[in-house]
C-alpha cells in the first residue's frame, strides 16, 4: 500500500485537468497532470522558468499578472480559451504558516459544458436584435412624427406672430418665448432620436458621429477624451454603424470601470481596410477573468456588432498600461 504522500501524488497526477505551483518570484515550480493543452508546452519545458521565458508575449503578460494577483492574496477565476477548447482556471494564494509564499493553479477543461452558454448567448443576441429594431422604430417615430409636428407648430407660431406683430406686441413676445421652448424641445428630440438609432452614422459619417459621442461623454467625464480620424478615410457604410457602436461601448466601459484619465478614439484607413481603436490608460483588467466588472452585456454587445459586420474584435488589457479595444476588417486584422 503506497504511503499518504504517494497516494496524494497519484491522485493529483491522475485527476482530470492540471494543477501547478508557482514560486514567490513567479517561476513554475511543479505540475500535476499535463499542462500542454493549457500552456502549449509540457512540464519539463516550464518548470524553473517564468511565463515570459516560455509563452507568447500577450499570454505571458496575462499569466504573470494572474500569478502576481494570487501572490498578493487574491483568488482569480478565469475562463481560458485555447483554440476550440475552453478551460475553467482558478489561481489562488498558497499560505505557509500564514504567509503567502506560493501561487497555486487548477485547470479543468469545460469544452462540453459550453453548449448551454452558447444557447444563452444566442438568446441574448436575439434580444439585442429585437432591441435594435424597437429602438429604430422609436427613433423613426420621434423624427417623422414628433419632430415634424414640432416643426409645424413652430411655423404656425411664426404666422401668428406676424399677424399680431402690430396689433398685439405683448402676444408676439409670448409667441417668441414659446418658439424658444420649442427649439429646445426639437433639439432634444433630434438628439434622443440620434442616440436611439446610430445607423444615422451611415448618413452623417463616422467622424461627426464620434464627435457627437465625445461631446456627450465630456459632459460627465473629467478626463481627456480625444478623437483622431484619418481625414482621407473611406469607410464602407455597412461597417460604419457597427464600428461606432463598438467604440461607444468601449468608451462607456472605460468611463465607468477603468478609472482612467485619458481615452483616445482612433479610426485609421489602410490599403486593405479600416480599423477603429479605443484606448485608455486606466487600471486595466483581464478579459478572461470571470469576476471582472467589464464582462457581461457590454462585451457581448461588442461581439454582436463585430459579428454583424464581419469585423475582427480584440481586447488587450493589462493593469499597468490600460485597455485597447480594436475592431478591424479581416484583411487589416491579419496584418
Amino acid at each position: 500500500m503506497p504511503d499518504a504522500d504517494r497516494l496524494a501524488e497519484l491522485f493529483l497526477n491522475q485527476t482530470p485537468g492540471c494543477q501547478w505551483m508557482v514560486s514567490a518570484k513567479g517561476v513554475f515550480e511543479r505540475f500535476f497532470g499535463d499542462p500542454t493543452p493549457l500552456f502549449g508546452r509540457p512540464s519539463p519545458e516550464l518548470i524553473g522558468r517564468k511565463p515570459a521565458d516560455v509563452l507568447e508575449p500577450d499570454r505571458a503578460a496575462a499569466w504573470s499578472t494572474r500569478f502576481s494577483r494570487a501572490l498578493e492574496g487574491e483568488s482569480v477565476l478565469i475562463r481560458e480559451r485555447r483554440g476550440k477548447d475552453a478551460w475553467y482556471v482558478t489561481v489562488f494564494p498558497v499560505l505557509v504558516e500564514g504567509e503567502v509564499l506560493h501561487a497555486g493553479g487548477s485547470a479543468r477543461e469545460i469544452t462540453p459544458w459550453t453548449n448551454a452558454e452558447q444557447e444563452l448567448r444566442h438568446t441574448v443576441l436575439g434580444a439585442l436584435k429585437t432591441q435594435e429594431f424597437e429602438r429604430a422604430m422609436l427613433s423613426k417615430f420621434l423624427h417623422d412624427s414628433v419632430g415634424q409636428n414640432l416643426t409645424a407648430l413652430g411655423l404656425q407660431l411664426d404666422l401668428i406672430r406676424m399677424d399680431l406683430e402690430t396689433v398685439a406686441p405683448d402676444t408676439c413676445r409670448r409667441a417668441i418665448e414659446l418658439q424658444k421652448v420649442l427649439e429646445v424641445m426639437m433639439e432634444s428630440v433630434r438628439e434622443y432620436s440620434y442616440e436611439l438609432n446610430p445607423s444615422t452614422v451611415e448618413r452623417a459619417g463616422i467622424r461627426p458621429a464620434l464627435d457627437r459621442l465625445a461631446g456627450r461623454i465630456r459632459a460627465r467625464y473629467p478626463g481627456t477624451l480625444r478623437v483622431n480620424v484619418d481625414p482621407f478615410l473611406k469607410i464602407d457604410p455597412k461597417v460604419a454603424s457597427p464600428m461606432y457602436q463598438i467604440a461607444q461601448e468601449a468608451v462607456e466601459n472605460a468611463v465607468q470601470h477603468s478609472r482612467c484619465s485619458t481615452i483616445e478614439i482612433a479610426v485609421k484607413s489602410t490599403r486593405t481596410g479600416t480599423v477603429v481603436e479605443v484606448r485608455d490608460n486606466g487600471r486595466g483588467f483581464d478579459p478572461a477573468d470571470l469576476g471582472a466588472g467589464r464582462r457581461g452585456l457590454g462585451l457581448l454587445s461588442m461581439e454582436h456588432y463585430a459579428t454583424q459586420a464581419g469585423l475582427e474584435l480584440s481586447i488587450t488589457s493589462t493593469r499597468e498600461f490600460g485597455t485597447t479595444v480594436r475592431a478591424a476588417t479581416p484583411e487589416t486584422a491579419e496584418r
